[in-house]
């Protein structure tokens, strides 16, 4: 078989080429849309992009074609905030936020993350394995190609390296790549509840380095809030991650100012997720100490909360902003990113073009991965996705469609 590709009849390529680095401000509406396209593609990787006109005559005489029948292509999506392993699901804590019940409530009544603990505590590792198969194949039909997957449902040393266990597996297995995260630090587990710095240290002095030592995650995350932990717990935690060679990310400011942000700022973390209740101060400091913020409307949506993260307001203030769907069982149970990219043009006021900015290329360069995924241009993987309509404004205009793009990984098409 050759291992040159052309796809032709492209109606509109949004390439999102042109910035070696992650897009801020005006940049983010820049997506290099190309009509009446073509892209050449070489064993896995982009050979060329361009007008059909100007690569037509490129095109090797064995290579195989594939029409695109006018309609529109992108990169594939980078989800870069995602619970993706997890047994069991919260289907009775939905139904009772519904009936008024805060997330906190449920929390502080031994629900919430612990329930999902002790679910995740009890499951082998082949039955997680075969639930994060599961939710993987949902996004990749959605058309997410790259994910960040965290651990965090174990609390314990022997759960969390299973949790990152299976997401190296999943990440061996393909054809989705995933980028793990340790998330030992979601929220302190009962049988520490009355020996937090117990735990705290635990994970800093024990943990980590086993994890750092084994390469089983490249990042590492604290949840830091009222019902998880404070800013120094974090520190002590993310600090050590740090030390060993980890990269940082901070759930922080979700429901409340104080609690994590400066942290991220401090630490000059990759990310800092959620900040719905952020401030411009924060804001200014994330930014000036080159902080990734990972907006993450689809907790805000299903949690029933009208508090959105001031994405108008980053923009303007020049942050590289990432959206993603934090995939979990208890406060987002949503695996989708056009529905994503909805929730941000609608509730959030981004553009079209700057929510698919955010989430493709910004989230890539959050990751690590920006000169690999993202974007449509020479070099990189050939990641991207054959929509069912032509204009690429559709993906947030029809809002929850049961779209099923064309899902292509290093050029070859993908069918979960």
């Amino acid at each position: 078989m050759s291992s040159s590709i052309a796809i032709v009849n492209i109606g509109q390529l949004a390439a999102l080429s042109g910035f070696a680095r992650p897009r801020a401000g005006p940049d983010l509406r820049e997506l290099n849309l190309i009509p009446d396209a073509a892209m050449l593609i070489e064993c896995d990787r982009i050979a060329a992009t361009g007008t059909y006109a100007e690569l037509r005559s490129r095109i090797a005489p064995d290579a195989i074609v594939i029409d695109a029948g006018g309609r529109c292509v992108t990169p594939g999506f980078v989800d870069a905030h995602t619970h993706l392993v997890f047994a069991g699901n919260r289907a009775d804590e939905f139904e009772k936020r519904i009936g008024g019940a805060t997330y906190q409530e449920i929390a502080a009544a031994g629900g919430g993350i612990l329930h999902t603990v002790k679910l995740t505590r009890a499951a082998s590792e082949e039955e997680l394995l075969a639930g994060a198969r599961r939710h993987r194949d949902w996004m990749l039909r959605g058309g997410t190609t790259t994910l960040e997957a965290k651990s965090g449902y174990g609390l314990d040393r022997d759960t969390e390296l299973k949790m990152l266990r299976v997401l190296r597996r999943l990440n061996e297995e393909g054809p989705a790549r995933i980028v793990a995260t340790l998330l030992a630090a979601h929220t302190v587990p009962p049988e520490f509840a009355s020996r937090r710095g117990e735990y705290v240290c635990r994970v800093a002095d024990e943990l980590i380095p086993e994890v750092a030592a084994s390469g089983l995650a490249r990042y590492c995350d604290a949840f830091c809030d009222d019902h998880a932990f404070t800013v120094a717990e974090a520190r002590t935690v993310l600090a050590s991650a740090k030390g060993h060679g980890l990269g940082i990310r901070v759930h922080a400011e979700q429901f409340r100012t104080g609690t994590g942000a400066a942290l991220a700022a401090e630490l000059r973390a990759a990310t800092a997720d959620h900040l719905e209740t952020a401030t411009d101060e924060t804001l200014i400091h994330l930014r000036d100490a080159g902080v990734q913020p990972v907006l993450l409307p689809g907790s805000v949506f299903a949690l029933g909360r009208t508090q959105y993260p001031p994405a108008r307001r980053m923009v303007e203030l020049g942050l590289a902003i990432v959206l993603a769907t934090d995939f979990n069982p208890g406060s987002s149970p949503v695996p989708s990113m056009p529905f994503m990219l909805s929730l941000a043009c609608v509730q959030m006021g981004l553009s079209p073009a700057e929510a698919l900015s955010a989430a493709t290329i910004n989230a890539a360069w959050s990751l690590g991965l920006g000169d690999t995924v993202g974007s449509l241009e020479p070099g990189k993987q050939a990641d991207f996705l054959i929509h069912e309509f032509s204009d690429y404004r559709e993906l947030a205009y029809f809002i929850a469609a049961p779209l099923r793009p064309r899902v292509f990984v290093g050029g070859g098409e993908v069918m979960p």
